[in-house]
C-alpha cells in the first residue's frame, strides 16, 4: 500500500487490511440479522384455508396419542400443564432412543393424564397400567449438566430417567424381559438441539409441530386398496378446508390468534406403514409405496411428502373448531 507519505509498514497494512475484513464481517452480520427478522416477521395479509378438526399431542415419542379440544402452543410443541408433546422416549440401557420403527406394538402403548394434567397413566395389551408423576421429574429446575444423557437422532439431550418400576413395565411389554428398556423424560422448557434451532422441539424426529390436511389422506385413499387414516401420519394438527396438498405452497399459518411459520414438509418413512390400531407394519409396505410414486420431491431425496412441519412465532392457546389461516 502506497500514500501520499510513501508506503506503508507492513504491520498498518495488516491493520488496514483487517479493519476492511471486519467491516465486511458486520455488514455481512447486520444482512444476516436484517434478512433472519424479515423471514420471522408474520405476514399482514392472510387467506382463510379452513378449521381445526383434530388435535394430538403425543407426550411418549412413537407411542399413542391423546386427543384434545384445546392445548397451550409453546416453543416445544403443543401442551395442557405436564401434558406435553413428546417429552417421553423410550431408550435402551445405553440412552439411545427406541422407536416404532423398531419395536412396532409400541404404537398400541397408551398414555392418559388425569384432569391436572400432572399425573400420566400407561396402558398397553397385556400389561397393567402404570401410573408415573411427572411433577418430581420437572421440579426443581434441572440443570442440563447434571442431568441422564440420550441420544435421539444422533443428537445428545439432557433427560430424566423414570426409575426401575417403569424400566421393567416397558422392558417386559417390548422386550419380554425384565430389563433392557428405560424410559427417560425430558426436563427442560428449551430445545437444547440444534437440527432447526429453537423449532428443533424436545424430543421431536424435526419440529415441534406437525400439521395435516384431511383432504390429502382422502385424495392417497382414492390410490389405496386399504384405507388409512390421519394417525397412520401422527400430527398435532389436522385441518379440513384445502383442497388436496394446497398445505405444500403455504409458509406461514395462523390458527386462531397462534401463528406458524413453515419449515419443511414432513417426509416420510416405514413409521406410516404401522397400523395405529393393531401395531402391525403393512406386508407390501403401504401406504409408504403408493406415497413414493407420486409425493417425492426433488430436492428432498426418495422420502415422500405428505403433510408439514411449523416452527411457533406467536405463542397462544388454540382449539378444535378454531379458523385456520395461510399466507
Amino acid at each position: 500500500l502506497v500514500t501520499e507519505f510513501g508506503e506503508l509498514p507492513v504491520s498498518q497494512k495488516a491493520l488496514l487490511v483487517a479493519a476492511g475484513v471486519g467491516s465486511i464481517a458486520l455488514l455481512s452480520a447486520g444482512a444476516y440479522l436484517v434478512k433472519r427478522r424479515i423471514d420471522n416477521t408474520p405476514p399482514k395479509q392472510w387467506r382463510k384455508a379452513g378449521e381445526l378438526t383434530e388435535l394430538y399431542v403425543y407426550p411418549i415419542k412413537s407411542c399413542a396419542p391423546i386427543v384434545l379440544q384445546q392445548v397451550d402452543c409453546a416453543d416445544l410443541g403443543p401442551q395442557r400443564n405436564l401434558l406435553r408433546d413428546r417429552t417421553f422416549m423410550v431408550t435402551n440401557a445405553e440412552g439411545k432412543f427406541v422407536t416404532a420403527r423398531m419395536k412396532p406394538k409400541m404404537v398400541l402403548i397408551q398414555p392418559r393424564f388425569d384432569e391436572r394434567y400432572e399425573t400420566m397413566y400407561v396402558t398397553a395389551p397385556g400389561m397393567p397400567e402404570l401410573q408415573i408423576d411427572v411433577r418430581p421429574l420437572v421440579a426443581p429446575p434441572v440443570n442440563p449438566e447434571d442431568a441422564t444423557r440420550s441420544t435421539v437422532w444422533g443428537e445428545t439431550v439432557p433427560t430424566i430417567d423414570c426409575g426401575s418400576e417403569v424400566a421393567r413395565w416397558f422392558s417386559r411389554y417390548l422386550l419380554d424381559k425384565e430389563e433392557g428398556y428405560r424410559l427417560r423424560f425430558y426436563p427442560l422448557k428449551y430445545t437444547s438441539r440444534r437440527k432447526h434451532g429453537s423449532d428443533t422441539g424436545s424430543l421431536q424426529d424435526e419440529t415441534s409441530y406437525m400439521l395435516f390436511n384431511e383432504a390429502s389422506v382422502t385424495d392417497l385413499n382414492r390410490r389405496l386398496e386399504n384405507k388409512v387414516t390421519v394417525l397412520q401420519f401422527r400430527p398435532n394438527f389436522v385441518v379440513r378446508g384445502p383442497e388436496p396438498y394446497g398445505e405444500d405452497r403455504w409458509r406461514w399459518v395462523r390458527i386462531g390468534d397462534v401463528v406458524f411459520r413453515y419449515e419443511m414438509p414432513c417426509l416420510r418413512c416405514i413409521f406410516t406403514t404401522i397400523d395405529p390400531a393393531s401395531g402391525v407394519a403393512h406386508p407390501d409396505k403401504e401406504p409408504l409405496r403408493t406415497l413414493k410414486q407420486y409425493r417425492q420431491m426433488e430436492s428432498y431425496g426418495e422420502s415422500p411428502a405428505f403433510g408439514i412441519h411449523l416452527g411457533l412465532r406467536r405463542a397462544g392457546e388454540v382449539k378444535v373448531g378454531d379458523p385456520v389461516y395461510f399466507a
